[in-house]
C-alpha cells in the first residue's frame, strides 16, 4: 500500500510539474497586460506604463496597461485574480490598496494574499506632510508645539486612505490630536489646503513635487525612515524624534494564484534587470520612487507584514467601507 501511494503521488507530482512546464513554455505567446486599479496619472499608472515599456523590449512581446480604477482600487484587482494564471495578465499594485482594503472594506470579493503571487516589487514611495509657504508650521517640532495650543487639521483622500492612516499614526506617535478632514480624493483636498481651509496634507511626495520645486507648498517632513534621496533637503518624521515611524509604500507586480513558479521567476528576473538600468533609475527617481529589487518569497514576506501593520492602523482610525 505505501509504495502504491507513493508511485500515485510521484505520478501526480511529475503530472502537476509538466502541467507547470508547459505553461511556462507557453509564456509570452500573446500580449500581456499589466492592470492599473487606479486611474491613469498617478504614481501607479506611471511606474506601470515605464515597465511595460521595457518589458516589451525585452520580451518581444506587445505588454499594454490596461486602468481598471473602481472601489479603491479593487475592482482591477478582482479581475486579475479571476484571470489565467498563466503570467499573461498581471496586477500593478501599491501597499495603499493591497494592503489596507483588507481591513478597511468590511468584504471584499478577493483574498490579498492567497489571491495572488507576489512577482516582483518596482520601489518605494515616500509621503511627504505638506503646508501653505505662509504656514508658521516649519518642522515636525513646531507642529507638535502647535497642535498643543490650537486644533490643528489635515485633509485626506477619503476615510482609510493612506493620507488618513499617516495623520491617524501621527497622532498617535506625537500624542497630538490632529483633526481628520476627509475628501472626495486628493485633489480637493490640496485645493482647500492652498485656499487655507485646512493646515496640511499628508501626500506623495511625486504628486506635489513640482509644488515644492515651485516653493507654491512647503515640505515639512517625509514619512520614510530615512531622506528621500530625490529630495535629500527634507527631514524625515524618524530623525525628527518618531524613531519608529516608517511609512514608505511599496509598488509591485502580482500574477494571478497559481501561476507556474517558473513564469514568476523568469519575470522576476526579467524586471532586476530592467530597474538595474541607469535610464530607469533615474526615470523612477524623476517621480519621486526609489528603486525597490526582491526576490518574490521577500515580497510576499513585505505584504504579510504591512496587512498586519495597517490592520491595527485602521481599527484604530475606525474607519470601515462597507
Amino acid at each position: 500500500m505505501i509504495a502504491r501511494g507513493l508511485k500515485i503521488f510521484s505520478l501526480s507530482l511529475g503530472l502537476c510539474l509538466t502541467q507547470g512546464a508547459v505553461l511556462a513554455q507557453d509564456f509570452l505567446s500573446r500580449p500581456v497586460r499589466i492592470v492599473v486599479p487606479q486611474t491613469p496619472g498617478g504614481a501607479s499608472d506611471a511606474l506601470a506604463r515605464i515597465m511595460a515599456q521595457r518589458l516589451s523590449e525585452k520580451w518581444g512581446q506587445s505588454v499594454v496597461v490596461e486602468n481598471r480604477a473602481g472601489a479603491g482600487g479593487n475592482v482591477g484587482m478582482e479581475h486579475v485574480a479571476l484571470a489565467a494564471a498563466d503570467g499573461h495578465t498581471l496586477l500593478m499594485s501599491y501597499a495603499g490598496s493591497h494592503a489596507i482594503n483588507a481591513a478597511l472594506y468590511k468584504k471584499l470579493p478577493f483574498d490579498p494574499e492567497k489571491d495572488f503571487e507576489p512577482v516582483a516589487t518596482l520601489a518605494t514611495l515616500p509621503f511627504v506632510l505638506v503646508v501653505r509657504p505662509d504656514s508658521p508650521v516649519r518642522s515636525i517640532k513646531d507642529l507638535v508645539e502647535q497642535g498643543s495650543r490650537a486644533p490643528l487639521t489635515f485633509g485626506s483622500a477619503g476615510n482609510g486612505s493612506v493620507n488618513h492612516l499617516l495623520g491617524v499614526m501621527f497622532n498617535a506617535a506625537a500624542k497630538t490630536k490632529l483633526e481628520h478632514i476627509p475628501y472626495r480624493g486628493a485633489a480637493p483636498a490640496m485645493q482647500d489646503l492652498m485656499g487655507g481651509q485646512i493646515n496640511m496634507v499628508f501626500t506623495s511626495l511625486p504628486s506635489v513635487s513640482g509644488a515644492i520645486k515651485a516653493g507654491t507648498l512647503r515640505p515639512v517632513a517625509v514619512t520614510s525612515a530615512v531622506r528621500s534621496g530625490n529630495f535629500p533637503q527634507i527631514p524625515s518624521i524618524a530623525e525628527s524624534g518618531y524613531k519608529e515611524f516608517d511609512v514608505s509604500p511599496w509598488f509591485g507586480l502580482f500574477a494571478p494564484a497559481k501561476t507556474p513558479a517558473a513564469v514568476v521567476r523568469r519575470i522576476n528576473q526579467d524586471v532586476q534587470d530592467i530597474l538595474k538600468n541607469k535610464d530607469v533609475i533615474e526615470r523612477f527617481n524623476a517621480q519621486g520612487a526609489d528603486v525597490l529589487i526582491t526576490q518574490p518569497a521577500e515580497f510576499a514576506n513585505m505584504l504579510k507584514r504591512d496587512l498586519a501593520k495597517w490592520a491595527v492602523v485602521v481599527k484604530e482610525s475606525g474607519a470601515q467601507i462597507d
